[in-house]
């Protein structure tokens, strides 16, 4: 059995295969288990690694280090691909008050970190490290760690292995420390979930917003005789008429037809605005038009023709041409309100109110093909990867700084990616991914960045724990992780008397921590806190990766 001794212990591409194999699986099963309902999830990977390390398996680091900065690409840039679509509309929707609380989070931890550095006198390599693990933030993780690079070049130093070894004594906490917080919260506060339920549905989709259907006898001298194009000063908020009783017969509207006194008109519009429309254009009739033949329905539509994507609803006349109404859009699990300055994107999912053979005629523009969303497209992809290497390895000069700054390999694809996602319809780039496409690029760009960093801090993990410093450092991680969130929370819900979901998925989403996201999910019975989980996600990505590299380039 001499082979199988080789083949584990020495270094070649089917160890380095069967290592990572072997390590990914494992954290992946293990990650699975769940104690008191909450899970590590792939994040175990971590752990698996730092058992093979302990126990004498080795990778060439230049391997491991390729198969580490490569991972850290993927993830980052799939996770700006996912996000950037609804980063810059969210701000339209009290994004920003969301984000300047989560950049609250993000500098309370920093200000913890330094007072921490300069009261125990750990390295700031190290407590880089530890943050990083107790804000469960893997991209900071890898910024720091090249930032180390960066700083000890052409030295022997270890501050990268310290690095990783803070985050994994650091992490399991981070993300119960999080849980913590929230029932925290909900207790000091005396939270009802059922009623946070409620409020929460009445703030995203208030009862006057949602459409409408009312037919309204025409009687009002001032339109009678006029054509719908004429009157659109009237309806507001994207008001359709659909369709026009006139001398017995039915027929469908469009900005052409001509409202005659005693016709019956059906209008789609807002709850709110009805009273209004009545009043302008006559009076409430006891005829349903809705009951008649062609009766309205509503239909969600994909966006799949490339010819379509970044154009406006307003340029695509769809309500001119088919007589619908657009009444909202969903990208990247954020639903948007469906402006006429609203520029579409691949995989929008839009909301149709209409007759049928007007909404089949609106998806023949739109493409509404899920075969052509399943195709993937990797040209964009690989240009994105690349100029987010480039842009990640522009130094940035800052006065009193020893050396430059460095977005690095975690921040310049994240930007990159969402600037693509946003924009790549401009340089005819589409970088739509299915969901299932987008997760399947994320997991394996994670676990082979975990399984890295494992493996490398595998070697010291067992010895620093004996020492009793990995105690210690534990303590410190659970203060970076409390202090902040702790604060920030109890001022968003009791000062500014937010919705407690919303509470959660901000603080999820300031940790940058999926697992808290999932418990959140659970306790809410629904997607709620990931509309501010997606908010604030993008900019605290970034945020912490700046920070980790500010504080060794700083302080190391």
């Amino acid at each position: 059995m001499e082979w199988i001794r080789d083949l584990l212990f020495s270094e070649s591409v089917a160890q380095t295969v069967i290592i990572y194999a072997f390590v990914i699986a494992v954290g992946v099963a293990l990650g699975k288990v769940k104690v008191y309902n909450i899970s590590l999830g792939i994040t175990f990977v971590l752990f698996a690694g730092i058992a093979i390390g302990h126990f004498g398996f080795r990778i060439n680091h230049e391997v491991l280090d390729f198969a580490k900065d490569f991972g850290l690409i993927l993830f980052v840039f799939a996770v700006g691909l996912q996000l950037g679509p609804g980063f810059f509309s969210s701000f339209r929707q009290g994004g920003l008050t969301l984000n300047l609380l989560a950049t609250s989070v993000v500098l309370l931890g920093v200000i913890t970190v330094i007072v921490l550095h300069f009261v125990t006198g750990i390295s700031m390599p190290v407590m880089v490290g530890i943050m990083s693990g107790a804000v469960t933030n893997t991209p900071g993780l890898g910024a720091a760690q090249q930032a180390v690079k960066e700083v000890t070049a052409g030295t022997q130093g270890t501050g990268a292995t310290d690095i990783g070894l803070g985050y994994a004594v650091a992490y399991p906490f981070g993300v119960l420390g999080i849980i913590i917080t929230m029932l925290i919260i909900r207790r000091l506060t005396g939270t009802n979930l059922s009623e946070e339920m409620q409020q929460f549905d009445r703030m995203k989709n208030p009862e006057e917003n949602l459409p409408e259907k009312v037919s309204i006898t025409i009687s009002n001298a001032a339109v009678t005789g006029k054509k719908i194009v004429e009157l659109k000063h009237l309806m507001h908020n994207e008001t359709v008429i659909s369709r026009i009783l006139h001398q017995g017969e039915i027929s469908s509207a469009h900005s052409n037809s001509v409202l005659h006194d005693g016709d019956i008109a059906l209008f789609v519009a807002q709850k709110g605005d009805i009273p209004a429309l009545i009043t302008d254009f006559g009076k409430r009739s006891d005829i349903d038009l809705s009951g008649q033949p062609g009766k309205l329905m509503s239909k969600q539509v994909l966006v799949t023709r490339t010819a379509v994507s970044g154009k406006t609803l307003e340029s695509l006349q769809l309500r001119t041409r088919f007589g619908v109404n657009i009444t909202r859009v969903y990208r990247s699990g954020i639903e948007l309100v469906a402006t006429p300055r609203l520029r579409l994107q691949m995989g929008d999912k839009i909301t149709i109110v209409g007759e049928e053979a007007s909404i089949d005629n609106v998806a023949q523009v739109l493409g509404d093909s899920l075969r052509r969303l399943n195709e993937p497209n990797l040209f964009p992809i690989f240009i994105g990867i690349m100029l987010g290497a480039l842009l990640g390895s522009i130094p940035i000069l800052i006065g009193g700084m020893p050396t430059p700054v460095k977005l690095g390999l975690a921040g310049g694809p994240l930007i990159i990616a969402i600037l693509l996602s946003k924009f790549g319809y401009k340089l005819s780039l589409t970088s739509y991914t299915t969901p299932s496409a987008n997760l399947m690029l994320r997991e394996i760009g994670i676990v082979l960045f975990l399984a890295s960093v494992g493996i490398k801090a595998g070697e010291k993990f067992i010895p620093t724990l004996a020492s009793g410093d990995g105690f210690v450092w534990m303590a410190y991680g659970a203060v970076i992780t409390l202090v902040p969130i702790i604060i920030v929370g109890l001022f968003t819900k009791i000062v500014l008397k937010r919705n407690f979901f919303e509470v959660c998925g901000l603080l999820a989403g300031s940790m940058t921590d999926p697992p808290a996201l999932a418990f959140a999910n659970s306790i809410a019975q629904s997607e709620a806190p990931a509309v501010a989980y997606a908010t604030v996600y993008p900019l605290v990505m970034f945020l912490r990766i700046v920070a980790a590299q500010l504080l060794v380039m700083l302080f190391a």
